[in-house]
Order: C-alpha cells, then structure tokens, then sequence
C-alpha cells in the first residue's frame, strides 16, 4: 500500500511538471504573440502614415481613382490588423485554462484500484470490493446492481 502511494505520488508530481511547463509554454507564446504584434503594428503605422500623405495629395488633385485606391489599402491594413487582435485575443485567453483537481493521489490510486481489480479501502472515498464481485456477473445486471449496493452504502453513510 505505501509503495503504491510513493508511486501514486510521484505520478501526480510529475503531472504538475507538465502541467507548470505547459502552462510556462503558453506564457511564452503569449509574450511571443504580443511581441510579433507591436511589431506588425509598428509596420501598420508606417504604413497607415503613408496612407494618409497618398489620401491628402489625393484630396488636393481632387483624383477619385487614386482616392479609392488608397481607401482599398485602408480597408486592408485594417482588416489585417483586426485579424491580428483576434488572434492575440485568442492566445491570451488559452494561455490561463489550465487547472490540475485536488485529491489527485486518492482518485489515481482508486482508478489503478477499479481498472485491475484490486481491493484498496485505505483513506479512499469508496471502498474497492465492488470491483471483484463485479466480474462473476453479467454487465447489465451488475451494472445495476453495483449501482443500487453503492447507493445504500452512500445513504448508510451520510
């Protein structure tokens, strides 16, 4: 029993390891994502400048044709940046999802417990004994059995 809750244990810490390096890898690319768009942004306000100098001359000449070339460009540089929050929008609001339960060694250990078979009632919320009359009776009918026994044993208990 204590082998298997050192081995239970070690299980959870090294999914809090992932867990924290995921959540460390979504930083990043968070940091990544909000770097490439002040970049891209800086590039659209040159280019949102130069825009409005082309816009201005055309106004003067008083070139509907160039005028509306220029708004096109508005137009695109626009939607270019719009794209460009929603993904940003997006990568931010993935990057703080992650969660890990309580009482994760316990619900392990019963997993392992159910999966093979095994009776463990030490410290677990239910006790295991279900799991190997379960197997000398057909699925359906121990199905519903196991269900009814479970239930009176929760009753019993609270």
């Amino acid at each position: 029993m204590d082998g298997a809750r050192i081995y239970a244990e070690n299980s959870i810490r090294k999914r809090s390891e992932q867990m924290n390096y995921l959540r460390l890898a979504s930083r990043l690319d968070a940091v990544v994502a909000r770097l490439d768009t002040q970049a891209k942004m800086s590039t659209i306000s040159k280019s949102m400048g130069s825009i409005v100098k082309s816009l201005e001359s055309s106004l003067t000449t008083g070139n509907l044709q160039k005028m509306s070339e220029t708004m096109d460009q508005f137009e695109k540089q626009f939607v270019n940046m719009e794209v460009q929050a929603e993904f940003m929008e997006s990568s931010m609001a993935g990057s703080t999802s992650l969660s890990t339960p309580e009482g994760d060694v316990n619900s392990l250990m019963q997993q392992v417990a159910d999966d093979y078979g095994l009776e463990v009632s030490v410290g677990l919320p239910q006790a295991a004994g279900h799991a190997i009359a379960a197997a000398s009776k057909s699925n359906e009918k121990v199905d519903e059995d196991d269900l009814s026994r479970r239930l009176a044993e929760l009753k019993a208990r609270g």
